[in-house]
């Protein structure tokens, strides 16, 4: 495993749109590891693909209840409102209010491809949207509310 840079603020690869992942390989698992490791060493609870320069759909999440890896995830379902702070590795120093869905439920596969569906409530949810917004391009401070 490896600690990876993390991309940040004005860095172009951030607003791109992530690719699917058509096969699970072993190139997939060390990015997985690479990823958790990466996130853990930076103290954070989510990173994304795009957040070390791969245009992958995939995802890693530890809000302190053990990690979650997701690949190719996609909200399915989404109820309720929150809105509370956010910050990001990719913008240090920054965070604002942002408003988000109470509970989501979100598609994705596991790595060794066995689809996987993981509710979130309440700081889940948040990571979930948030991480998942990174694969499409959006930054949380594009939905920063006044």
């Amino acid at each position: 495993m490896a600690i990876r840079i993390i991309r940040q603020d004005d860095d172009p690869i951030l607003r791109k749109i992530c690719r699917s992942v058509d096969k699970i390989d072993r190139r997939i698992e060390i990015l997985l590891e690479d990823m958790a490791e990466t996130m853990y060493s930076a103290e954070g609870v989510g990173l994304a693909a795009p957040q070390i320069g791969i245009l992958k759909r995939v995802i890693v999440i530890d809000i302190g209840e053990g990690l979650i890896e997701m690949i190719n995830p996609e909200i399915i379902e989404e109820q309720g409102e929150q809105c509370d702070i956010e910050g990001c590795l990719s913008l240090p120093g920054q965070s604002g209010d942002v408003i988000r869905p109470k509970k989501v439920k979100v598609k994705g596969l596991n790595r060794k491809g066995k689809e996987i569906i993981v509710e979130g409530t309440e700081l889940l949810a948040r990571a979930l949207c948030h991480e998942i917004d990174h694969l499409n391009g959006i930054l949380f401070t594009d939905k920063i509310v006044e």
